[in-house]
């Protein structure tokens, strides 16, 4: 079975690009005007500075020599470069590179790395937390258009994302989702019974926090669609993914992020907290007939 976590080329690629940014922002150039130095065009500066792109050798070279670096320093950058050039496919490339779409697979890339992971839901539950009959059904639903093999392989994504939630790379996920998202019977009534224990189960890891937002607080919990936000590791700064029709949309400009940050913070503090929100899922459980 794959494991969803583990150090990865696409982790340093980001982080020598961040690297090279902070260079070029001590000469006060340009990316275009570096660019015309080492033979690229300033999109391709700017894309291996936000790790879209793979500094070959003899880039990487060109830009240590334009920036004078030398010593343990330029060392340190080329095992970055080295690893983020490894040719190592990640797991839902080998295995589901048929399925997984490239925005689906730029969500899977970030969160691979990420250390925490904020959930916002609206009517339905978070990925981690959903069985796989949940998933299978919410899968089959919004994904009309696949066929039975391709909602298999979708399932099995989500499936190995939750091995995260255990284990020594631990995820830590803090989700808010509105009532709505207990009451819905997903499924039919035996599938839904089932997640609303399961939930009950995940959310006794120490790595989760589930809070729900009540009916009572009205149109403080219905101030936005579905997004996350992804957490990374040392001082590299969050991402976030909205949810829509079109599939998830990456935000990574620091006034979006800032904005869904303090939205999340809102949102949170208008839900119950984590045990009023178990006591509910409990009741909404034992009233189901």
């Amino acid at each position: 079975m794959a494991d969803a976590g583990s150090s990865s080329p696409s982790r340093a690629r980001r982080e020598l690009g961040k690297a090279l940014r902070g260079l070029r922002d001590q000469t006060g150039d340009t990316a275009e005007e570096v660019g015309a130095q080492i033979r690229l065009s300033g999109s391709q500066v700017t894309r291996i500075e936000t790790g879209e792109r793979t500094c070959s050798a003899k880039a990487f070279a060109a830009l240590m020599d334009l920036y004078e670096v030398d010593g343990e320093r330029r060392a340190e950058l080329e095992d970055l470069a080295k690893l983020a050039r490894r040719r190592q496919q990640p797991w839902w490339q080998e295995q589901y590179g048929d399925t997984v779409s490239a925005k689906y697979a730029r969500l899977l890339e970030y969160e691979h790395d990420a250390t925490a992971r904020l959930d916002y839901q609206t009517v339905l539950l978070p990925p981690h937390f959903q069985t796989e009959g949940y998933a299978r059904a919410v899968t089959a639903v919004g994904f009309a258009a696949l066929g039975p093999d391709q909602v298999d392989a979708l399932v099995e994504v989500r499936m190995i994302r939750q091995h995260r939630l255990n284990g020594e790379n631990l995820l830590t996920v803090t989700a808010v989702v509105t009532q709505a998202a207990l009451d819905f019977h997903v499924g039919g009534l035996k599938v839904h019974k089932a997640q609303l224990r399961h939930l009950l189960e995940v959310t006794r890891l120490p790595n989760v926090s589930l809070r729900v937002i009540p009916y009572e607080q009205g149109e403080n919990g219905t101030q936005a669609g579905a997004f996350n936000i992804l957490q990374l590791p040392g001082d590299a700064p969050d991402v976030a993914f909205a949810e829509s029709v079109a599939g998830n949309v990456m935000l990574d400009a620091p006034l979006d992020v800032r904005r869904l940050n303090r939205l999340f913070r809102n949102l949170a503090d208008v839900a119950l907290d984590p045990e009023e929100s178990r006591a509910l899922i409990q009741r909404v459980e034992r009233d189901l007939t």
